[in-house]
């Protein structure tokens, strides 16, 4: 049963702008084996971060480490979760999740959908 959907779409340039600014965003934002990804793998993944937040009811207090954003084996994107982001999930009771990213042109957008 579908429990909650995501949806985020991210403007690539400006996305790169912000994390040039050197605020510590891309410390804060992305794990440590996300950071090394290109630009617009980051604005696609920070699209499914967003997405992620958006299909747990967007709770205040996750943090943004707890979720990382791994490829299998195929190289399909999967959802890896722990922390405070895995504690709102199993609250929710979400057993499977789906993603799916897409780049075009200055654009990254993802979509999820979690199930139990």
């Amino acid at each position: 049963m579908i429990v909650g959907i995501g949806v985020d779409i991210v403007d690539v340039p400006r996305f790169g702008t912000q994390l040039e600014k050197g605020s510590g965003l891309l410390e804060r934002l992305f794990t440590e084996s996300e950071r090394p990804l290109p630009l617009r793998s980051l604005a696609a993944r920070f699209a499914a971060k967003e997405a992620i937040s958006k299909a747990l009811g967007a709770p205040a207090g996750l943090n943004w480490q707890h979720c990382t954003i791994v490829k299998d084996e195929a190289g399909a994107p999967q959802v890896s979760l722990c922390g405070t982001v895995l504690e709102r999930a199993e609250a929710m009771g979400i057993t499977n999740w789906h993603l799916s990213l897409s780049h075009d042109g200055d654009m990254a957008i993802a979509m999820v959908v979690a199930e139990r």
